[in-house]
């Protein structure tokens, strides 16, 4: 068995003890007989964000890590961090403690699976449609960092830290089934700025998928790489799929708010402020890369981060390094 066949096997089972506990909860929780049961099924039923903690907790964090040190690789969080949300957004409608109006969680599952399917799609093109073909370079440079300590420190660094992320950025999917209330325009207001999103993210990352594949080819017949993307949305903004990004998210944020919610910002909030951080590890990742460092400072000082802008002149840009 090759390793691409192997990999998709554990990572379409892996999931299965969670579902197949949940199922059986929700066949069985009114209908038990068995006191001990019971008890187990009317916990799980009087607390639905304690159980997806704790279904995450057992289900991703140890067996995903297990499987993860067992491979040496943790390839896995990446492919279910695209699956999760939709996973969580059927369980939250699906419990039996839920309430809500059809009309909006209906909008909210299309959307979800319309953001997800956008997501892995890009996902497998940029991993030349391989299950577990590599890692995220930021988990390779924590390994190299902690040595022989990266085995227990990435339970924490790689899958704990992805439960409080997840948890808290679909929080607004929890509030949405747990709040029943008419449909009004900010449920629109909210479904606009959620496409719009995944739009932007789609676009975004063809773009720079055309860009990488463009540079492969190049390299292969000898010629030097285009240092730096410089076209489409990239023109207007060095991360324009970042943006797309964080606007899905905020998006839900304004369906919880529009129910009464705002609390569930909270989630989206620290999402964006990893993500900033991110956004500063990835900036001196480029200019540390020989071929293309010069080119890209100057993309820098001519092009907004995020907020897709008209460009600075090179005049101005140099005149503003000199005042400061």
């Amino acid at each position: 068995m090759n390793r691409n066949l192997r990999n998709a096997i554990i990572a379409f089972l892996a999931p299965l003890p969670s579902i197949v506990f949940y199922l059986s909860f929700l066949r069985n929780y009114s209908s038990n007989s068995d006191p001990e049961l019971s008890y187990i099924h009317s916990w799980c039923s009087n607390h639905p964000l304690l159980l997806a903690n704790l279904l995450f907790f057992f289900n991703v964090n140890f067996l995903f890590w297990v499987i993860g040190l067992l491979q040496s690789s943790h390839w896995m969080i990446d492919v279910y961090w695209t699956v999760i949300p939709v996973m969580l957004v059927h369980y939250f409608a699906s419990h039996p403690l839920g309430q809500y109006n059809k009309w909006r969680s209906m909008i909210v599952v299309i959307l979800t699976w319309v953001w997800s399917i956008r997501l892995t799609h890009n996902y497998f093109r940029r991993e030349n449609w391989e299950w577990g073909a590599r890692e995220d370079w930021r988990f390779n440079d924590l390994r190299k960092q902690y040595g022989k300590h990266w085995w227990w420190l990435s339970f924490f660094s790689v899958y704990v830290s992805q439960q409080i992320f997840l948890i808290g950025i679909c929080l607004p999917l929890y509030t949405i089934h747990s709040v029943d209330a008419p449909l009004n325009i900010w449920d629109f207001v909210s479904s606009a700025i959620c496409l719009t999103g995944i739009v932007m993210a789609y676009f975004a990352d063809t773009q720079l998928h055309e860009f990488v594949t463009g540079n492969q080819k190049l390299k292969e017949q000898g010629k030097p790489k285009i240092p730096n993307l410089d076209t489409g949305l990239w023109y207007y903004s060095r991360h324009p799929n970042y943006l797309g990004e964080q606007l899905w998210w905020w998006g839900l944020v304004v369906f919880a708010w529009n129910l009464g919610q705002g609390w569930t910002l909270i989630g989206a909030l620290v999402n964006t402020l990893c993500l900033v951080y991110v956004t500063i590890l990835v900036e001196r990742r480029m200019v540390k890369q020989e071929y293309r460092a010069e080119a890209y400072r100057a993309y820098q000082k001519t092009t907004s981060v995020w907020i897709p802008w008209f460009k600075k002149s090179q005049v101005a840009a140099a005149s503003k390094d000199k005042n400061t």
